[in-house]
């Protein structure tokens, strides 16, 4: 069985697609089969992203490590199955027997596909803008004492999918919220968003951890399809402050997902 990592959150902007093409070239790099799914039907970036890293490299004539992407296949629904839920049993069936992870991107909106696919979800990774305006997807915190008073819509359903994994018997997911744009200005309000993260960690169990720093980088590797792993690959001799930085935020993510099988040789 392929172990399932989704992406997700229902804010878009938070770093969906480049935290799924860090993680999947990673895997691959690591010398794992990887798959990949983007369930944004309309956006698709995290596909599109991988579409450029293809289309770039028969462009340079490299071959740099790349997940097998797949697009939802039309699949015929049973009586009484919704549609969308059949085409992504479809996918993944498709995908399991060949890979030792599928990559899962979620859309940003509450979609059918989404609540699906983080019942899969034997990693789900949320990477959250450092803010409240984020953070409010998460929980309810009161504007006076900025305590947490209870969870809000995102969390109900990652909810709903640890109760429909119970009862089928899986195992529970592993929910990693991640801190990304962190910035090095605005130090009292990280603080306080940290402390918020913390308590409600604690209250509907989820780990903290800190995600990637908003860096020009990430934006400029998009139209290739690259990764920051993949600098040196491409004839970049010598990477900057900015770039090593960026590339030690990757390790460090993949550290701490602690997946299954998984060693740190990249």
């Amino acid at each position: 069985m392929a172990h399932i990592i989704v992406v997700g959150n229902e804010k878009g902007g938070s770093g969906k697609s480049t935290t799924c093409m860090h993680v999947a070239t990673a895997l691959v790099r690591m010398g794992h089969r990887v798959g990949a799914l983007d369930l944004d039907l309309r956006q698709r970036s995290f596909g599109r992203y991988v579409e450029n890293r293809l289309a770039y490299l028969a462009r340079s004539g490299l071959s740099l490590p790349t997940p097998a992407y797949a697009d939802l296949p039309e699949a015929p629904a049973n009586p009484g199955e919704n549609p969308y839920d059949a085409r992504l049993a479809a996918a993944v069936s498709a995908l399991e027997p060949d890979c030792d992870f599928i990559l899962i991107d979620c859309p940003g909106s509450h979609t059918r596909l989404s609540q699906v696919a983080h019942s899969l979800a034997d990693t789900l990774i949320t990477p959250l803008n450092d803010s409240f305006v984020d953070f409010d997807l998460l929980a309810r915190v009161d504007p006076e004492t900025g305590k947490v008073k209870g969870p809000s819509i995102y969390s109900e359903m990652v909810w709903s999918a640890r109760q429909l994994r119970a009862q089928a018997g899986m195992k529970p997911i592993d929910w990693i919220v991640l801190r990304n744009r962190l910035g090095a200005q605005q130090m009292h309000n990280k603080k306080k968003v940290g402390a918020a993260l913390e308590d409600l960690s604690k209250r509907i169990g989820f780990r903290v951890s800190p995600g990637f720093s908003e860096r020009v980088i990430f934006r400029e590797l998009f139209p290739r399809g690259l990764t920051v792993l993949d600098l040196k690959d491409t004839g970049v001799d010598q990477l900057n402050l900015s770039n090593i930085a960026a590339r030690q935020e990757v390790r460090d993510l993949m550290r701490e997902l602690r997946l299954p099988g998984v060693t740190h040789g990249f």
